[in-house]
């Protein structure tokens, strides 16, 4: 039911009247969205619409999508994303109309598509734009770069929507008051909208602006700065024509922007910066939006009042006197006074409840209109409630979103200080460790200074050790000595000394092996000493040597610095002064160009009167194509001079073009004082008119160019170059040429035989690029093409193909039969002699061939368009006809003056009927690929009811009529064309009128046409 409800709303909402949308439907369509959390709904009716065939339905289509953008459900966004391209799509399409609501409804798609945007790639900002300063700076996410863009991005919608703004106005008549009619309405109506979203915009703006300049130089935000200066005064002259129509003043208020704009570079200018406020006053509402009965309402109350009317009446009157008011039954016998009186009193009463039925009805209405503004009141509430429920329910996601934010960073926070933690407890392990390394150092320093006071005491005992064997090696000497005197004695002695010289030997070894052991501990704590001394010192010793180096290091690179900037000072003069000179030599030459140019064109001028040009003549043709090559020159100067003026380094170009221009001007004044002696005799009156008309062009064109030449020498713009007064001059040359063309007779008769083999030559060429466009053509359609059209292409191009072979054997066969007939019929004369004897024969050869080749032209550029889709299927019938025709004429030119027998004149006629069978062909083709891609289109009348059968019947009858009238006018109009044709190509062939008709091949090439 709710569905039913919106889908009426959207349809009331979006109409093809020219009146404002009604509040209630678009509050309506507001709470749909709400109601089914998103813009299904909305879209499935709009999408039935005929928005791009209505302009007034697709502006108000554009004023209820505003609205459910702002008001609407959060998903009216994600749904409506699907249908950018095609509202972008629209307004390309309504751009083209400059008048109207076109031109409205294709700024507004415009808005409503950057509003989708922006929307998508902020999805902090609501629809209405409604948030605080702490959401703001949390849309930036304190980042200098995001608020940067941010307020691009801002730009960019804000003047999306002034450009609305600035449309709306100017497509209204402010000379009168427009606020008042619907259609002015109709359009002011979206402008609310557009208010309420700049004033937001405005306001943040402003907020980053200084959030900026706080953190970024002035210099770089001197763009920001001018743009918001451009938008803040559009702006405010908008906020101010708005504020003074009557439209506005009941339904919204307008805020006033400040005098002057805020200034940026002072950071105390914030505070004194007001946000602007809209102010939608609660009574305000568009007199659509007012409560209005309805008919069956209104019937309702008219019925109800009606009963209580007669109620009343008979509790006055009595149910009877209801049938019988006056109660003429019973009342005959009263006379007239009293039925007077009577009559007077019921009138009075009746007048009287006639006033309390007013009444009642009047109280009843307004019961009614207030009871129906109740409930809009409070349906309105319940949707505003519902409204910041909703947004309640999306803060408190959007808090729960950050809360489970603040979870993650306080766990990485907690993370962070275990590793801190550890890091610490890891230090200290460290620091422990080293405290025991350093007691361990100081234990064996003290170890060490022990072992050295060690090493004393047993050197010591070493020394007397020693002092005691010395005493007893003396001892034994003197005990040798006295052992011959006391032997006896003294052996016993010598026994006694000996064990006390072993024990004192063992005593000995063993203080050596202590001693051993002291010194080799000794030495381990010497080479550990030795060691951390010698690190010490080495890294000493490496500091020194890169401070040092570090020193060199920066003296070297304040040198090389100096160096560098006194190089770049060099190397910018020297490229300044190289810019100059290659500047200065460029402009030389230019200018020496140009004067040898002018000497050119001076010597062409004044050779034009010496009387050594009277014994010339000229060509009118020739002159003609000289013109031709003057005015592509002139082009190719003109392209080469504004390449000179963008890109100065570029000369080869303009001077070539300034050198070849001289010369062509010079020929051309040369062949044009000659052309005129090339006139024939007979319009004499045509040369002498024109000959000196023609000198005097030629004269006015070398002076034109001089003039133009003399502006190149300046270094300007490309508008002070005007080539208009040459271009004049040259057009006058072409016309006075024409008319001194030859009429019929600009051949030589000497000259037929080369143009024979000539056109011969052109005819073949014309045969061989039409079939090598065929062939093109066909792989391209073979590559893109698929199904029907790619089996109707390669038949067509295919049967085309051997068309084009059999003309090309055709050709060949007549090169060979002219050949035969020449050799046979000149004698001892030469070919060219023979051709200019039967010159009458020799120019039906020249018209056929020219035919053919033509006609293959014109037959490949049908096929072309009709593979294309673009062409017509009878076009290429038609000219397959036109080459069988030409074909057919050119073998009758051929075999008129040949031998019956010859060999030749067979293979000819075998050639010819080739061509006729390869025309079938195509013919035939044509005919199945048109019928087979006709019956691909066939129409459906299934759905059609018997008016509409018999609608498209007279139609379709009409349309046969106009068909039938226009077929036989074109029969008309190429019976006289024929008639044309066979004039002019009599004149063109010298045909001898009322004495010959018309040669044999033209009769037949009639014949085959027809």
């Amino acid at each position: 039911m709710k569905t039913r409800c919106t889908t009426v709303s959207i349809n009331k909402a979006i109409n093809t009247q020219e009146v404002a949308v009604k509040e209630k439907h678009a509050r309506t369509c507001i709470l749909g969205t709400h109601h089914e959390k998103g813009a299904q709904t909305f879209w499935s009716v709009v999408n039935r619409l005929p928005l791009s065939s209505n302009a007034v339905l697709c502006w108000k289509f554009c004023h209820v999508f505003h609205k459910l953008l702002r008001d609407g459900h959060p998903n009216v966004l994600k749904d409506s994303l699907r249908y950018k391209n095609e509202l972008s799509d629209m307004s390309r399409m309504w751009g083209h109309l400059s008048e109207g609501y076109g031109q409205l409804c294709s700024i507004y798609l415009k808005l409503l598509r950057t509003k989708m945007e922006y929307h998508t790639k902020n999805p902090r900002f609501p629809g209405n734009l409604q948030m605080s300063d702490r959401q703001l700076d949390e849309a930036g996410e304190s980042d200098v770069n995001n608020f940067f863009q941010l307020t691009v991005e801002m730009f960019d919608y804000l003047e999306c929507e002034l450009n609305l703004f600035q449309t709306v106005f100017n497509s209204l008549d402010m000379s009168r008051s427009v606020s008042v009619t619907t259609a002015g309405q109709c359009r002011l109506a979206p402008l609310i909208q557009v208010i309420l979203d700049c004033s937001h915009l405005y306001d943040y703006t402003v907020k980053l602006l200084f959030k900026l300049h706080s953190c970024l130089p002035a210099d770089t935000l001197q763009g920001h700065r001018d743009r918001f200066m451009e938008q803040f005064t559009k702006l405010k002259d908008l906020f101010y024509r708005s504020s003074n129509l009557q439209y506005f003043k009941r339904l919204i208020q307008i805020p006033q922007l400040p005098e002057n704009p805020p200034n940026f570079l002072r950071a105390s200018a914030l505070s004194e910066h007001i946000s602007p406020v809209v102010v939608i006053p609660a009574e305000a509402s568009s007199p659509d939006s007012e409560p209005v009965l309805e008919k069956d309402d209104l019937m309702d109350m008219d019925a109800s009042q009606q009963n209580l009317f007669d109620n009343k009446f008979d509790d006055i009157f009595g149910s009877s006197f209801s049938s019988d008011p006056f109660n003429f039954n019973s009342q005959n016998g009263v006379n007239k006074d009293e039925k007077d009186h009577l009559i007077d009193q019921l009138y009075r009463e009746i007048s009287a409840l006639k006033a309390q039925l007013e009444n009642l009805k009047t109280e009843s209405q307004r019961a009614v209109l207030q009871l129906k503004g109740r409930i809009n009141e409070l349906e309105a509430e319940l949707a505003e409630q519902q409204h910041l429920r909703q947004q309640a329910a999306d803060d408190g996601e959007f808090l729960r979103a950050e809360l489970d934010e603040l979870k993650k960073k306080r766990e990485d926070t907690e993370k962070a200080q275990r590793s801190l933690t550890e890091i610490e407890r890891k230090a200290q392990a460290n620091e422990q460790r080293y405290s025991k390394l350093k007691e361990k150092y100081s234990e064996l320093v003290q170890n060490h200074a022990g072992l050295l006071r060690k090493n004393a005491e047993v050197t010591k005992q070493v020394s007397v050790a020693r002092q005691a064997q010395v005493d007893l090696e003396r001892e034994k000497k003197e005990l040798e000595d006295s052992f011959q005197r006391i032997s006896e004695q003294a052996q016993r002695k010598t026994q006694e000394q000996t064990e006390v010289l072993e024990n004192l030997k063992q005593e000995l070894a063993t203080s050596k092996q202590e001693l051993q052991i002291v010194q080799g501990s000794l030495e381990t704590s010497a080479q550990s000493e030795e060691k951390w001394v010698s690190q010490i010192a080495a890294l000493e010793k490496e500091q020194g040597s890169l401070v040092n180096a570090m020193a060199r290091r920066e003296e070297e690179y304040s040198a090389l610095q100096e160096q560098l900037e006194q190089t770049q000072l060099k190397l910018s003069s020297t490229q300044e002064s190289m810019c100059q000179l290659a500047k200065n030599q460029r402009k030389k030459l230019l200018v020496e160009s140009r004067t040898a140019a002018e000497q050119v064109i001076r010597e062409a001028l004044r050779q034009l009167e010496e009387p050594t040009l009277i014994s010339c003549a000229g060509s009118a043709d020739h002159l003609l194509s000289t013109v031709k090559s003057v005015s592509s020159c002139i082009e190719q100067l003109e392209k080469c001079w504004s390449q000179y003026l963008a890109c100065p380094e570029d000369i080869s170009g303009l001077l070539h073009s300034v050198t070849l221009l001289a010369h062509l001007t010079s020929d051309t004044i040369f062949h044009g004082s000659t052309t005129c002696l090339r006139a024939l005799p007979e319009p004499a009156d045509i040369s002498c008119l024109a000959s000196p008309a023609l000198t005097e062009a030629c004269k006015q064109y070398g002076k034109e160019t001089l003039i133009y030449l003399a502006f190149l020498e300046e270094e300007g713009t490309l508008e002070n170059v005007n080539s208009t007064d040459m271009r004049n001059c040259l057009s006058k040359i072409s016309a006075i040429g024409e008319e001194l063309l030859p009429r019929g007779l600009d051949i030589k008769q000497e000259e037929l035989g080369d143009l024979v083999d000539k056109e011969m030559a052109a005819t073949s060429a014309a045969i061989e690029t039409a079939t090598a466009r065929i062939e093109e053509m066909l792989s391209k359609s073979r590559a893109g093409d698929t199904g029907v059209k790619l089996e109707v292409n390669e038949r067509i191009l295919g049967s085309c193909t051997s068309l084009m072979q059999a003309i090309q054997v055709l050709i060949v066969a007549s090169k060979d039969l002219q050949k035969e007939i020449v050799e046979s019929g000149r004698g001892t004369a030469s070919p060219k002699e023979f051709y200019a004897k039967n010159s009458r024969w020799t120019e039906g050869l020249i018209s056929a061939s020219k035919a053919v080749g033509w006609g293959a032209t014109v037959m490949v550029d049908a096929a072309d368009l009709v593979v294309q889709g673009r062409g017509k299927f009878e076009e290429l019938m038609v000219c397959s006809h036109e080459i069988a025709a030409s074909t057919a004429q050119l073998v009758a030119a051929s075999k008129v003056k040949a031998d019956k027998d010859s060999p030749n004149l067979a293979q000819l006629q075998q050639a010819s009927r080739g061509v006729n069978q390869a025309t079938a062909a195509v013919v035939a083709s044509t005919t199945s690929g048109k019928s087979q891609i006709e019956e691909t289109d066939n129409m459906d009348f299934s759905s059609m009811t018997l008016t509409q059968i018999k609608r498209q019947e007279m139609d379709s009858q009409v349309r046969v009529l106009e068909l039938e009238n226009e077929l036989q006018k074109e029969r008309q109009k190429l019976g006289e064309l024929r008639k044309k044709h066979y004039e002019l190509a009599g004149v063109a062939e010298g045909w001898e009128e009322g004495t010959e008709a018309a040669p044999p091949a033209l009769q037949e090439a009639v014949t085959d046409k027809e």
